[in-house]
């Protein structure tokens, strides 16, 4: 009568550590058994009116008055520490005045970089960096690379 007493607490035993085992957290889990719905998201693009963007195709770049927009964008890359795109820079000359100003368009490699948390949404993380390279012509007065902090 021991022997089988001793056998059933035995097997209570390893059924309830098997049990245990099946309903492991999944942070318990090696990181290869992971699915990719857990992996980190991408960080965003916050536009002028604070909505988070993943490879927009068009992005404001003056926000107050509209004078300088990205257009045609075509992203290669997005990633956690950068994206990379090809588009089109499209700026207002302000001539004789912006109101009645010419936009006149520039092909323009763009960079983002330089992620951080999302200061109105701290588990979001954002890029705060976007550099333009003017591939062709560019606008009298900027340089061939132009650097911009992105809001938060």
């Amino acid at each position: 009568m021991r022997a089988h007493a001793l056998t059933t607490a035995v097997t209570l035993c390893l059924a309830a550590s098997l049990a245990a085992a099946a309903g492991a957290p999944s942070s318990a889990r090696p990181e290869s058994s992971r699915t990719v719905a857990e992996q980190p998201a991408p960080p965003v693009l916050v536009d002028c009116f604070w909505h988070p963007q993943i490879r927009p195709s068009a992005f404001m770049l003056a926000c107050g008055d509209g004078n300088s927009r990205l257009t045609s964008l075509k992203w290669s890359q997005w990633g956690a520490d950068s994206a990379t795109a090809q588009g089109v820079n499209v700026v207002n000359d302000c001539k004789p005045y912006c109101a009645a100003g010419t936009f006149h368009s520039y092909a323009v490699s763009v960079r983002l970089d330089h992620p951080r948390s999302w200061k109105k949404r701290p588990q979001v993380r954002h890029y705060t960096r976007m550099t333009l390279v003017f591939t062709g012509a560019r606008p009298d007065t900027y340089p061939p690379t132009v650097r911009y902090p992105l809001w938060d």
